[in-house]
Formats: C-alpha cells, sequence, structure tokens
C-alpha cells in the first residue's frame, strides 16, 4: 500500500492563519518590528516606547479633585443644658425663698457661698501653683465680713476685712518662711475678691426695698449673662478678647448691654422705690460692662492656672466660684448706683 503523506488539516500551504500563527515577525512583509525597549535610548514619557504592562516612570499628574466638604457642624452649648437650667432654678427658689422670707437667712446664703468659694479659689491655688493661703482664717473672716457689712453698713465690712487680712499675716507665720510672700499675698488677694465684694450684697439687704434691691441686682446680672449667651452663640463672629477667653463676642456684648438695658428699666421703673426707667438703662450699661469684666476676671485666673472650671459643685455649672464671677464685681457697682439714684434708705 502505497504511502500517503499526512494531510494537512487546515488545508496545506493555504493554512495562512496557522502559519500565520507560528511566525515570530511582522504579518507583513512592509510591517518593521519594533526593538525593544529600552530606558537608556528611548524616552520614558513616550507611550509607545513602553512595552505593554509597563509601569510608566513619570505619569502624568492628576487633575486636582477637591476634597468633599465637611458636614457642618450643629453649634454646642459645651455643656450639660438640662443639669444647668435643673440647677439654677434650684439655685433661684432657695435665693428668693430665704430674701423675701427672712433676710436674715438671706444673708446665711451669702456666706456660705463665700466660705465655699473660697475654699475652691484656695483648692486650685495650691493645686495648680503651690501657693498655700490659708483657708481658716479666710473662711472665718469672709463669713464674718459679711455679717460685719448687713449689721453695721460699710464701716463695718472695711474693719472686718482689715482684721481678716492680719488674721491671715499671722496665720502664716506658723509655717515655715519659704512662700510666705506668695501665701499671704494670695491670701489677701482671696478676701477682697470673694467675701469683701460679697458684703455689697449684704450692704444691698439693709434698705428698706433692699430684699427688691438685691432682686433687681441678680436679675441684671443674669439677664446680661444670658443675653450674651443667646446672641454671641447665634450671631457671633468677632472675637471680644480672644487671648483671655476665645468663647467671647463682640455680638454677645452688644446682646449683654441690650438685655440688661432694657431689664434695667424695667426693674428700676417696678421695683425699686423712687426708681425711673432712664436710671435703670445707666444701670443695665453698668451691670453689662462690670459682668463681663468680671466673667474675664476669672477666666484670667483660670487660664493663669491651666483649668477650665474652679469646681465641679454645681452640675452643668462647674463650681460656686464660677457662677459668682460676675456677680462678685457688679455687686458694688449696683450697689453704688443705687445709692446715688434713690439712697441708702
Amino acid at each position: 500500500m502505497p504511502i500517503v503523506p499526512d494531510e494537512p488539516a487546515y488545508g496545506g500551504h493555504q493554512d495562512d492563519d496557522r502559519g500565520a500563527a507560528r511566525l515570530s515577525g511582522p504579518l507583513f512583509r512592509d510591517e518593521t518590528q519594533q526593538p525593544p525597549y529600552d530606558p537608556r535610548t528611548q524616552p520614558s514619557d513616550t507611550p509607545q516606547a513602553q512595552p505593554y504592562g509597563a509601569v510608566p516612570q513619570n505619569p502624568e499628574p492628576m487633575p486636582d479633585v477637591p476634597p468633599p466638604a465637611p458636614a457642618p457642624q450643629k453649634k454646642s452649648a459645651g455643656r450639660d443644658l438640662g443639669a444647668a437650667i435643673g440647677v439654677g432654678v434650684g439655685l433661684a427658689v432657695v435665693i428668693i425663698a430665704s430674701l423675701f422670707v427672712v433676710k436674715a437667712a438671706f444673708v446665711g446664703v451669702i456666706a456660705v457661698a463665700v466660705v465655699v468659694g473660697l475654699w475652691e479659689l484656695t483648692s486650685r491655688l495650691q493645686e495648680r501653683k503651690g501657693i498655700k493661703a490659708p483657708l481658716v482664717p479666710l473662711a472665718v473672716g469672709g463669713a464674718a465680713m459679711v455679717v460685719a457689712g448687713y449689721v453695721r453698713g460699710p464701716e463695718g465690712a472695711w474693719v472686718a476685712m482689715a482684721l481678716t487680712a492680719l488674721a491671715v499675716l499671722v496665720w502664716r507665720m506658723t509655717e515655715p518662711p519659704e512662700g510666705y510672700l506668695k501665701d499671704v499675698t494670695a491670701g489677701v488677694f482671696a478676701a477682697f475678691y470673694v467675701p469683701f465684694l460679697a458684703t455689697f450684697v449684704a450692704l444691698m439687704l439693709t434698705a428698706d426695698d433692699g430684699a427688691w434691691r438685691v432682686l433687681t441686682f441678680l436679675l441684671l446680672t443674669v439677664v446680661s449673662d444670658t443675653g450674651a449667651y443667646a446672641i454671641g452663640w447665634r450671631f457671633g463672629t468677632h472675637k471680644l478678647a480672644p487671648r483671655i477667653s476665645p468663647g467671647k463676642t463682640r455680638e454677645g456684648l452688644f446682646g449683654a448691654v441690650s438685655f440688661a438695658m432694657v431689664a434695667g428699666a424695667l426693674c428700676m421703673q417696678f421695683l425699686i422705690d423712687d426708681g425711673s426707667w432712664w436710671q435703670g438703662l445707666i444701670l443695665g450699661l453698668a451691670v453689662a460692662a462690670s459682668a463681663t469684666l468680671g466673667d474675664l476676671g476669672e477666666s484670667m485666673i483660670k487660664r493663669d492656672l491651666g483649668i477650665k472650671d474652679m469646681g465641679t459643685l454645681l452640675p452643668g455649672h462647674g463650681g460656686i466660684m464660677d457662677r459668682l464671677d460676675s456677680l462678685l464685681p457688679t455687686a458694688p457697682v449696683v450697689w453704688l448706683l443705687l445709692v446715688l439714684f434713690v439712697g441708702s434708705g
């Protein structure tokens, strides 16, 4: 049997597809083969000079895509508002009940607030600065100062202040002399800052309409703080004293002045005997100024001590001193203006 050669499966020499698959050169004669990629002879930024799958050496920079805008954040008061309102209402009930039932009971409330405030202030001074202002003579002298102001008037308050300062100097002598000067200086400052300024509230109480004078003083201070908070939180953009208290704004100060002047006109017209609305405008302006300065003053102290609050006794408020900051410097201002407007009666 003759040997028949195997027949190509794809049609012998006419199988161009299979022949083309075996070729390693170009498919057509007029086509030239690309030389292999050589980074020494060919530029790396030319797309056709790089083999398939190679990573470009100098990729084209991607156009800047703006980052997604952050979601707007809701303003926060920074404190537990519910606790703050609850504590404020509780304090108001205690103050009003003692103020209009028995005046002497309200003097006791002032004395207790003074002693607690002195304890907070001296504790923070010792913890943060190592200053040991003697608390015992300050607490005893501070309470006596408030009572003396109520019983004996301004003269009694001045005498009690002098005796308290002397007691601080003598009490500190029982300890080593190191740090004596800074300790007694801080003690005299604390005696003036807390109990002596608080004594002017007791002086207001001695008048025939003393309860209404004290209520006017408290209302104007609270309204001033509320106006500053409300307007500043909603519209505040221009800082008032950023290095002392970054949260306070000029718009907030405008709110404090506006609210306090309106409240002052109403209080002088309807609560104070022989008072007039225009006197209330002046009184409100003075209260807004003194309350703001008092708040900034304690903020300066706390910033120097490196603390946020003087204490934690009042939830949502901080400590007693954090509530007395605007009241203490405002007390002598209100007492003096009321004496000038309607007398000490």
